[in-house]
C-alpha cells in the first residue's frame, strides 16, 4: 500500500482577477427598450423575450429586416414605427441598440443618464454589460465570456459544454425547482437535504428524464438515515481513459469524472485526462507496471470496497478499454460478490489508437479477414503458454500484441516456426497518441532488435500482418539500420 500517492488538490487560493462579474439578470414582466431593425437586434429581442421581457422594438418598419419582420409575427414583443428618444430611457429597466458610429455614443450616454444598465450591439466601448454565448437547460442557463476579446472562442467553449451537459438536465432543473421548497420543510437535517441532492444529481447525470416516481424515491432514500439504515450506497464505474489524449475519452467518461468523489488510476493515466476530474476527487495513483514496484490488485480491490461501502462514487480510470487485458473482469466479479454495484464505460483501446494513429485500417479486406488483440505478458511475466501460434500465423490475420515488449524475441520465433513468412510486416508503437510516442516499421525477423531499439519503458503495441505494408508505412525490403535513422530525423 506504499505505492499508493494521494493527489488530492487542498489549496486554498485567493479568487484571481475577473474581466467582468458574471451575474443574472431577472427581468421576467419588466420593460426592456430595443432599438434597431437588423438581424442583429431581431436576435437580441428574441433573447430578452425568452426571459420574460415585456421587448419594446423602437426602429421605422421601413427599416426592418425581413428576418426581424418575420420575428414580429412569432414572439410577443411591442413595435413601435419610430426611431427611440432620449425621453424613452427612464421608463425601462435595460436598453440594447444596434447603432451606428455617432449613434452609438449618443444611445450609451443617455442610457447612462437614466440610470439603465445599456449594450450597443458590436460595440463594447458602450457596452455595460455583454451578453457572452449561452447554453440553455433552463431554468439552469449557463453564461460564457471573453469579454469581447474572442466572441468565436466563446462560440466553441460553448457547444464543448453542449455536448457534456444531457438535455434532460432541462426537466431535472425544472424539477428541483418545484421540490426545493418542499424539501426544505420536510427534511430537517443537513445530512437528509445534503443526502437527497447528491442523489438528485446522481440521477440528473445518468438516468435521463425523470421518472414519475423519482422524488418519491429519493425522500425514502433521505428518510433512512434518521431510521438507522446506510444513506447513499456507493458505487463504482470502471472508466477507460483511453491512451492518453484527453480529447479521445467519451462524453460519458467525462461526466463520470466530475461526478466522482474517489478516482483511482493507473499509473498510464495522462495528466491531461485527469484534469479534467472534479478537483474535490481524492485522487490515488493504483499503478502496475511490469518491472517496477506495484500496488497489488488485492489492494485495489480493497480499495474500492471500502469507499463504496462509506457511499462514495468511485470511479477506477484505467488506460486504453477496461475491459481489454485490464482486469477489469476480477473487480466486477469482487466488487459483485460484495453486494456493490458496477458500471463500465468503455475507452478507446491501444489497438484502435495505433490503427488511427498510422491511418491504416486493422481488418482492410484486400489484406486481412479478422484482428486479434492478443497479450504477450501472462501472469508470471512470460508469454502465456497456451496461445493459438498456428492460428496466430494465418497470413490473412492481423495480430496485435499487447505488452510484448519484453517477449518480442520469443513472438518473433513462435511466429516464424508457425509458417508466418519472415518478412511479413510489422509495426511497433510505444507511448500511442503521448507527446513521446515512437515507432519502428519493418520486418517480422527484425522484430526483437527494433524492440531494443524502441525501449520497453513505454507501453509498447506490437501490429503484425499484411495491413502495415498496404498502408505504405515500410519498405519491406529495408533493413533495421534505415528504420532507425528514418525515425531519428
Amino acid at each position: 500500500m506504499d505505492v499508493l500517492l494521494s493527489q488530492r488538490n487542498e489549496r486554498n487560493e485567493r479568487i484571481g482577477a475577473l474581466a467582468t462579474l458574471p451575474v443574472f439578470f431577472d427581468l421576467a414582466g419588466k420593460p426592456v427598450l430595443v432599438a434597431g431593425g437588423s438581424d442583429a437586434a431581431a436576435w437580441k429581442a428574441e433573447l430578452l423575450a425568452s426571459c420574460g421581457a415585456e421587448v419594446h422594438v423602437f426602429s421605422p418598419t421601413d427599416d426592418l429586416s425581413d428576418a426581424f419582420r418575420g420575428l414580429l409575427d412569432q414572439i410577443s414583443v411591442v413595435h413601435h414605427d419610430c426611431a427611440w428618444q432620449a425621453a424613452y430611457f427612464s421608463s425601462f429597466a435595460m436598453a440594447v441598440g444596434d447603432c451606428e458610429a455617432d449613434e452609438a455614443r449618443e444611445f450609451h450616454d443617455r442610457a447612462v443618464e437614466a440610470g439603465v444598465p445599456v449594450n450597443v450591439i458590436d460595440r463594447p466601448e458602450y457596452c455595460q454589460f455583454k451578453f457572452g454565448s449561452i447554453v440553455n437547460r433552463s431554468p439552469l442557463v449557463i453564461g460564457i465570456s471573453t469579454d469581447g476579446a474572442a466572441p468565436i472562442l466563446g462560440q466553441a467553449i460553448r457547444r464543448r459544454i453542449e455536448t457534456l451537459l444531457p438535455p434532460s438536465l432541462k426537466s431535472w432543473a425544472q424539477l428541483a425547482q418545484t421540490v426545493r421548497a418542499h424539501v426544505t420543510a420536510t427534511l430537517h437535517s443537513p445530512a437528509q437535504r445534503r443526502n437527497f441532492w447528491e442523489r438528485f444529481v446522481d440521477r440528473a447525470f445518468g438516468a435521463g428524464e425523470p421518472a414519475e416516481n423519482a422524488i418519491t424515491d429519493l425522500f425514502a432514500d433521505a428518510d433512512r438515515i434518521d431510521s438507522g439504515v446506510s444513506g447513499r450506497a456507493g458505487h463504482v464505474t470502471l472508466v477507460g481513459a483511453g491512451p492518453g489524449d484527453a480529447e479521445l475519452l467519451t462524453l460519458k467518461a467525462v461526466r463520470a469524472l466530475q461526478a466522482a468523489d474517489v478516482i483511482l488510476f493507473d499509473d498510464l493515466v495522462s495528466d491531461e485526462v485527469l484534469e479534467l476530474a472534479r478537483r474535490e476527487a481524492k485522487r490515488m495513483l493504483v499503478g502496475k507496471r511490469g518491472g517496477r514496484t506495484s500496488c497489488r490488485q488485492e489492494d485495489i480491490n480493497a480499495m474500492m470496497l471500502n469507499f463504496a461501502k462509506a457511499g462514495k462514487r468511485v470511479v477506477r480510470l484505467k488506460s486504453g478499454d477496461p475491459m481489454i487485458f485490464g482486469r477489469a473482469g476480477e473487480e466486477i466479479e469482487f466488487l459483485g460478490r460484495q453486494g456493490i454495484s458496477v458500471s463500465v464505460i468503455p475507452g478507446i483501446t491501444a489497438a484502435s489508437a495505433m490503427a488511427a494513429r498510422l491511418g491504416i485500417s486493422l481488418t482492410h479486406r484486400d489484406h486481412a479477414q479478422s484482428v486479434r488483440f492478443v497479450t504477450g505478458h501472462s501472469r508470471s511475466g512470460a508469454l502465456p503458454a497456451d496461445l493459438d501460434w498456428q492460428g496466430l500465423a494465418d497470413p490473412k490475420t492481423t495480430t496485435i500484441f499487447y505488452m510484448g515488449g519484453r517477449t518480442a524475441a520469443e513472438i518473433r520465433a513462435r511466429l516464424i516456426t508457425e509458417g508466418m513468412d519472415a518478412k511479413t510486416p510489422v509495426t511497433i508503437m510505444s507511448a500511442i497518441a503521448r507527446p513521446n510516442e515512437k515507432r519502428w516499421s519493418g520486418r517480422l525477423d527484425e522484430l526483437g532488435s527494433a524492440v531494443e531499439y524502441i525501449g520497453v519503458d513505454e507501453p509498447i503495441l506490437i501490429g503484425v500482418g499484411a495491413v502495415f505494408a498496404a498502408a505504405g508505412l515500410l519498405a519491406v525490403e529495408g533493413d533495421i539500420t534505415e528504420q532507425r535513422r528514418a525515425n531519428q530525423r
